[in-house]
């Protein structure tokens, strides 16, 4: 299955004093023309003053669906361990309901330990939040399935990580979509072992689209270079991030417009 190129921008919620200037950020993307925007799943800002101001995931997808008439949006991602599965299905059903249909369910397995530590959740280990996540997922996709009014449509599923024994594994058999934070080599060496997890579960991987980050430097043709090796691969929803006050849509722009002129 060949997906179409897809841009997509995370509006990273920290450093804005005021809520509305990720509004504002939000409309300028959906006016930009970029496919898909992301927020983030955390309580605290990754970088840059760990004190400074930050806005919480959920919530903010609900405004979003109401704000926004054409992209989809989702978080990137949301964090598996911070909601009940069942009540988590329910949120992105009522969503995708405000939205008309275009919420993308992006999930992880959390890693973030300030976040755990500040709200009180366990933290435990990496191979235990994969755990959790590898039990939640058919818990989420059951609770979809059953809820009334259903969802708009079948959400589809972005699972975040790379990691190749339990990560791939939850994309093979869940997800929609993979996101990676990946080079080209190692994207190549992730795909295949993407594809002997589908081939253990009976899936083909050209069925999941592929999502990848790209980090723009202020060097056009380096970033662009590596969107074009990227995409060779396989990669077609590519993803770059802008953070508050500012958020800076250039990165995004350069991408809408190197898609226009024929990628």
């Amino acid at each position: 299955m060949a997906f179409p190129i897809r841009i997509g921008i995370q509006l990273q919620p920290q450093h804005a004093p005021d809520y509305s200037l990720i509004r504002d950020a939000v409309l300028r993307a959906e006016d930009l023309g970029v496919d898909v925007v992301f927020n983030w799943d955390h309580f605290y800002p990754l970088y840059g003053d760990p004190d400074g101001s930050h806005f919480e995931c959920w919530t903010m997808l609900g405004a979003w669906a109401e704000q926004t008439e054409r992209v989809e949006f989702g978080a990137l991602v949301t964090c598996n361990s911070y909601r009940n599965p069942d009540l988590l299905a329910d949120m992105a059903r009522t969503v995708d309901h405000i939205s008309g249909g275009r919420l993308i369910l992006g999930i992880g397995g959390g890693w973030f330990q300030r976040d755990y530590d500040e709200y009180g959740y366990d933290f435990g280990t990496a191979g235990t939040r994969l755990d959790d996540l590898g039990a939640a997922l058919p818990r989420i996709t059951s609770r979809l399935n059953r809820l009334n009014p259903a969802p708009l449509r079948r959400i589809p599923i972005l699972i975040g990580g790379s990691g190749e024994r339990k990560t791939l594994r939850h994309v093979a058999t869940h997800g929609d979509i993979w996101h990676s934070f990946v080079g080209v080599d190692s994207y190549r060496h992730k795909s295949a072992v993407l594809a002997q997890h589908c081939a253990d579960v009976g899936r083909d991987p050209a069925a999941i689209e592929r999502s990848a980050e790209i980090r723009y430097t202020g060097d056009k043709n380096e970033t662009l270079r590596f969107v074009d090796a990227l995409t060779a691969e396989g990669v077609s929803l590519l993803t770059v991030s802008a953070d508050g006050p500012d958020y800076d849509l250039s990165a995004a722009r350069l991408l809408v417009d190197w898609r226009a002129a024929g990628s």
